[in-house]
């Protein structure tokens, strides 16, 4: 969607104005306090005295050229056509535009500048340019609907009237002056100030190529506060680039750079994802931080490619559909891992090019695996180049710090109340989806947004406008991201981190619901986890920790995570939190993940949890990838991998993740000997069903009856004891007939060897199919 105006410069249209004048006359007198102010960047309409004037009968052109030895005025080819007086010692010059090429048309002149050096430049007038966005463009800003503000505000490589440069656009309607500064005006504010619009307030400026300003740039922008007071310099919040930290400036891209300048293959991969329904598909999601995976992706030229060499072929021998990265929005502080980002249209700059992100996210649909983001519209970083205090007010985040303060983490709150925060931030959330391909958000935070006294003790917090505690902005705006989501992106997938009871998180939105396509299940995971960590001749008394989550298995379409937060500050690793000795340890979490792959939710497993790493994640180190030396390590490994297999092969453990009919217990009341007995169907009524037993105990269970609703033969497709996990190898030679005999409410049932500290599953073997 392009909106720009392509706008006559308005050397032709103060021409169409004046006369040609019968002699050149002398330039008019700028004011000294216009003069002072440009010269100091103070000046805060430099449109009105810089640039072609019809003034006393002639075309004047001034110019603000701090340093410059000399400067003229020249036809587009290059021929002089008068030379610019020098108004004032700092380096304001002015001079007449002939009367031939005041009167002749669009750009009929260009600047000329001589430095100290000596080398010149020859460059069209970026004040000689008429408005540059369109009224739409502004009208969408201000409403909060203008979807696509990366490519409308920030730095816009582009041509103009013929010309190439750079159009830059910023937000910021309290300022009283603001200014491009960059490699290609020596970071002087006084160089480029912005023209202000007034009703959007946002300013502009196209700065031609011939000044230095194209791909590749580094700039900022240098603001004066409503009451003229400095700021620090900020980065472009809509920054489609950035420097690799710690280095702060925006980094102007190639044109087309926010949708790469590359052929796109993934095509088929995108018109099926728009056919599936991600509810009924299998989904299994690896979770990982892309910088402390393996440290040799760690490349600021070749990151994202070296990654795919190495990611890609890993997560598809282990079977997983989607990989989750933590946030790759450029973030100033590496130990926020992400989570405290601000540029929320660029990728980060410390694994290479914004391009090279997009032809990453390329191949991995190639490879058949979904890629999933991490997106904080929760809050963001205090840090001063970035978006706090961004115009010397409180444009982004609430002006009270007991609505626009976190606490818990010293970052500060978006206004989503406010339009233009709000389209911002639908913006930012489009341009992964859109502009990237990319298959879902994460979003994160989800709660903290939902509550107003979010972690707040009384007194802290204010009520909204009904005295309640619920956050409606953020309530409206996360309904909004979600049906726009839907709308314009199909097949994308919107994922709620919210760990509380809200009702209706994934509930259709029509139906007063969030509208969010998935749920992670934080209850079944604190549950769950707790029940682990419990010696098992504990377990019996903790028996409801693994069944209590289906009492609220259908409130939301869940997923069930063991994400990064699990093994981190202080909590220990996954098989750090198994207890017993080290076969007993393995055996227990063997048993867990047998537990989760059948259970109803798609499956979320952070990155070295699949081979269980003893120690924490720790962000600055890599995964201890050496483990897999050891047999335990590479069972663990390979039970992932065939989990991921058999929950994709098999519709029973998928295609009703979310719905009553595709589960029923069999055993959940077997406290005594810690054992659950669970069936799964792929459809209601359907014969293509799975049951699932877990044994909790390190003891086998000999000759335990189960019902199931069929007799005949059941397959044993997995057992998490088998020793090629590194279990003892205990279990029922594959194949166990079920007679009609009912048991547990069922027609049939099977007599089963339970083996310790284990899952089974078994599969019906229809002999009608």
């Amino acid at each position: 969607m392009s909106k720009t105006e392509s706008a006559p410069p308005r050397a032709a249209r103060a021409a169409a104005r004046a006369p040609a004048p019968s002699a050149a006359p002398s330039p008019a007198a700028l004011p000294a306090a216009d003069a002072e102010a440009l010269l100091a960047a103070r000046h805060g309409d430099p449109f009105a005295v810089l640039g072609p004037h019809a003034e006393a009968g002639a075309t004047t052109v001034r110019a603000c050229l701090p340093g410059a030895r000399a400067a003229w005025l020249a036809a587009p080819d290059g021929t002089h056509l008068a030379d610019l007086e020098r108004l004032h010692p700092g380096g304001i010059f002015a001079g007449v535009l002939p009367g031939a090429a005041a009167a002749s048309g669009a750009a009929d002149y260009r600047l000329g500048l001589r430095w100290p050096d000596g080398s010149e430049q020859l460059s069209a007038d970026p004040y000689a340019f008429g408005t540059l966005l369109g009224d739409l463009d502004l009208h969408l800003i201000a409403e909060g609907r203008h979807f696509e503000l990366g490519r409308c505000l920030g730095a816009q490589a582009q041509e103009l009237g013929g010309m190439a440069g750079v159009r830059f656009a910023v937000w910021a309607p309290n300022a009283r002056r603001v200014s491009v500064i960059g490699d290609f005006n020596g970071w002087s504010p006084a160089r480029h100030p912005m023209r202000l619009r007034h009703g959007a307030g946002v300013w502009e400026l196209f700065v031609p190529a011939a000044m230095g300003a194209a791909p590749g740039s580094r700039y900022k922008f240098d603001l004066l506060g409503p009451h003229g007071q400095p700021l620090p310099d900020k980065a472009d919040p809509l920054a489609l680039a950035t420097e690799a930290p710690p280095a702060t400036a925006s980094v102007v891209t190639a044109p087309g750079a926010s949708a790469p300048p590359f052929a796109w293959t993934d095509q088929d991969w995108m018109r099926r994802r728009a056919a599936t329904d991600p509810r009924a598909a299998p989904m299994s999601i690896y979770e990982l931080h892309v910088l402390s995976w393996l440290r040799e992706v760690n490349d600021p030229v070749r990151g994202w490619e070296r990654l795919a060499a190495r990611l890609l072929p890993y997560v598809r021998e282990l079977g997983f559909t989607h990989i989750e990265l933590l946030p790759v929005m450029e973030h100033p502080f590496g130990g926020s891992w992400g989570y405290q980002p601000l540029s929320l249209f660029a990728p980060t700059a410390r694994l290479g090019p914004p391009q090279a992100f997009a032809a990453f996210v390329d191949r991995c649909h190639e490879a058949g695996i979904g890629v999933i983001l991490d997106w904080v519209p929760a809050h963001f970083p205090t840090d001063p180049h970035g978006l706090a205090q961004f115009d010397g007010t409180a444009l982004y985040e609430y002006q009270d710090p007991r609505e626009g303060f976190h606490q818990d983490w010293n970052t500060l709150i978006y206004n989503l109340g406010r339009n233009e925060v709000r389209g911002f931030m639908l913006a930012s959330a489009l341009h992964w989806l859109e502009h990237y391909h990319i298959d879902g958000l994460r979003v994160d935070a989800v709660a903290s947004m939902l509550y107003r006294d979010y972690s707040r003790e009384a007194g802290q917090w204010l009520p909204n406008r009904f005295g309640g505690r619920e956050n409606l902005e953020a309530v409206a705006f996360l309904r909004e991201l979600n049906t726009v989501v839907r709308e314009r992106c199909p097949g994308a997938m919107t994922i709620a981190e919210e760990s509380t009871a809200w009702p209706g998180v994934t509930a259709p939105v029509q139906s007063g619901g969030l509208g969010f396509t998935f749920k992670w299940n934080m209850g079944w995971m604190h549950d769950s986890l707790r029940y682990l960590s419990y010696d098992p001749v504990h377990r019996a008394w903790h028996h409801q920790d693994m069944t209590f989550g289906m009492v609220y298995a259908w409130s939301e379409a869940f997923v069930l995570p063991i994400s990064h937060d699990e093994v981190v500050h202080g909590k220990g690793s996954m098989i750090g939190k198994t207890p017993g000795d080290r076969w007993q340890r393995f055996a227990n979490l063997r048993a867990y993940y047998g537990f989760m792959w059948t259970h109803p939710g798609k499956k979320l497993l952070f990155m070295g949890t699949e081979f269980a790493q003893w120690r924490e994640w720790n962000h600055d180190t890599e995964l201890d990838w050496t483990l897999l030396e050891q047999p335990e390590h590479r069972g663990m490994q390979a039970l992932v991998r065939d989990l991921n297999r058999l929950h994709r092969a098999l519709p029973a453990l998928h295609a009703l993740d979310h719905r009553p009919e595709g589960f029923s217990w069999v055993v959940g009341d077997d406290s005594r000997n810690s054992v659950f007995a669970y069936l799964r169907r792929a459809a209601p009524g359907s014969r293509d069903v799975v049951l699932a037993v877990v044994n909790m105990t390190p003891v086998v269970r000999h000759g335990y009856r189960l019902g199931v609703p069929f007799a005949g033969r059941w397959l044993e497709c997995l057992n998490t004891d088998a020793a090629c996990y590194g279990g003892s190898n205990v279990g029922n030679g594959g194949e166990v007939p079920a007679a009609d005999e009912p048991s547990h409410g069922q027609p049939a049932s099977l007599v089963l060897t339970i083996p310790p500290l284990a899952t089974l599953v078994l599969r019906y073997a229809d002999p009608g199919a």
